[in-house]
């Protein structure tokens, strides 16, 4: 699962003490290529095959043509990111643009639909997890699992237990190199025992037999999760060279490779596992383990299993984290109830009370949502973010601003039409519950606006992440 938090990285005795404005500026070090490394460890090289069952099952095979819709879409979006952040270098965030491009209600709606994404992401890592665990003991119930790794979770994020850059740039390698292992198993396989002739090579892009529109725009509204992150790049803009030119080439390049990669990821697994056979549901959520298993046998099985098991285990960790720290960047600048929301805990030098309440999000979750449930409801608010920076971006560039860039207006005007679409495809069921986390969110704007609160301090939140 890909984790992008799109905010900037803030250390414990930061969120202990305050940021020391007095300090020296962030180097300008960073150069393209940089950039678009950490775009790819940020949405990891194994992006899609946690989604791989699910999106094959909902569109009847066709992974490659969602994952690749949605690249279409992702890039529009991306150029939009890139120029938003060439206006506001230190944010890095949806609300932000939206919230000062267009108005502050809309931006504290997208910042209230981000707020659902940060509390999603742990929770369906959480139930990735468990699945993983089940296919190496079986004999150990799903609960269990749950619930350990809910509490795992918690515990490390209180003791402040945090990856380092390095080490997710070791787990990226790993994976990747996991996933250069499988591709040639899988080649090998194709080779001697499916042996595709003719059109067969064209079914993972096209079956007849299985097509429907509306099955593969649901199918791409979930696997747009594949890109989750790319926005994480725009956090970077006063640590790289050139970054009006850089952060917009980064984060339009990080979501073509993604595409490209994982088209060729899911394409190998469609030739192998074809779209005429689904996925039962004991299999669904951890499917790309089993292609696994049928091609390179127990122990790719096993090796690529362990690998997106930890992976998502750092992921989900991360994610609880990445939704307790903007919870108290919500409680400090009082967008929450700040007694609560923006309390350290002087020991730790962490936000205690939010990762406890996170957690209890979790516990929540992962016997309340199945993988697709929790996956398609994530979308419904990143839709809603990227609709806005697409908007905001054409607000700016066609009426605001003097700077002229190319296709100021048709860029993100294609990126919110797209967005828009796949957005209206998502099941009625996560748009019905989206649609009450929003209602829920402006009932609370407006108590807090009674309350002397405005959600300008929701636009605030950038300096006090």
């Amino acid at each position: 699962m890909s984790q992008g938090t799109g905010t900037q990285v803030t250390t414990e005795s930061d969120l202990a003490g305050g940021v020391d404005h007095a300090q020296p500026g962030l180097r300008r070090s960073l150069k393209l290529w940089h950039l678009i490394v950490y775009g790819i460890i940020i949405i990891q090289p194994t992006a899609p095959m946690g989604i791989y069952g699910v999106v094959s099952n909902v569109a009847g095979g066709h992974v490659v043509t969602t994952i690749l819709i949605a690249m279409i879409a992702m890039l529009f979006t991306a150029f939009s990111y890139g120029r938003m952040a060439r206006v506001y270098p230190s944010a890095g965030s949806a609300y932000t643009y939206v919230g000062k491009e267009l108005n502050p209600l809309l931006g504290y709606v997208v910042g209230w639909s981000m707020l659902m994404d940060y509390l999603l992401n742990p929770i369906i890592c959480a139930i990735w997890c468990s699945a993983a665990a089940q296919n190496v003991i079986p004999s150990v119930p799903y609960a269990a699992w749950a619930v350990s790794f809910v509490v795992l979770f918690t515990v490390l994020n209180l003791r402040g237990v945090k990856t380092s850059g390095r080490m997710n740039a070791l787990l990226a390698i790993g994976m990747s190199i996991v996933v250069v292992i499988f591709l040639a198993e899988a080649i090998h396989y194709i080779a001697l025992v499916v042996r595709p002739v003719a059109g067969q090579w064209l079914t993972p892009f096209y079956d007849p037999a299985t097509f429907t529109a509306s099955r593969v725009l649901r199918g791409t509204s979930i696997a747009v999760l594949t890109y989750i992150g790319f926005d994480g790049i725009s956090t970077m803009s006063e640590e790289v060279e050139n970054p009006r030119r850089n952060i917009m080439l980064a984060t339009v390049m990080t979501c073509l490779v993604i595409g490209i990669l994982s088209a060729i990821e899911v394409y190998a697994a469609q030739l192998v596992w074809p779209a005429h056979t689904p996925f039962p549901d004991s299999m669904i959520d951890t499917a790309y383990v089993f292609v696994a298993r049928r091609v390179g046998g127990v122990f790719l099985f096993h090796l690529l299993n362990a690998t997106l098991l930890i992976a998502n285990m750092g992921s989900g960790m991360a994610a609880q984290f990445g939704a307790a720290r903007l919870l108290y960047g919500m409680g400090r600048a009082n967008a929450l109830p700040s007694r609560v929301f923006g309390a350290i805990d002087a020991r730790n030098g962490i936000p205690r009370n939010n990762v406890l309440i996170v957690g209890a999000c979790m516990l929540l979750g992962v016997f309340l949502m199945t993988y697709e449930s929790g996956a398609e409801l994530l979308n419904f608010g990143a839709f809603i973010a990227f609709m806005g920076v697409n908007a905001a971006a054409l607000v700016h560039y066609k009426f605001r601003s003097s700077e002229r860039v190319f296709l100021a207006a048709t860029m993100p005007i294609l990126g919110f039409v797209v967005s828009a679409f796949i957005w209206l495809n998502l099941n009625h069921r996560a748009q019905l519950l989206g649609a009450s986390w929003i209602v829920i969110g402006i009932a609370l704007y407006y108590f807090m606006r009674r309350a002397g609160v405005g959600p300008d301090k929701l636009l605030e939140m950038d300096s006090a992440l």
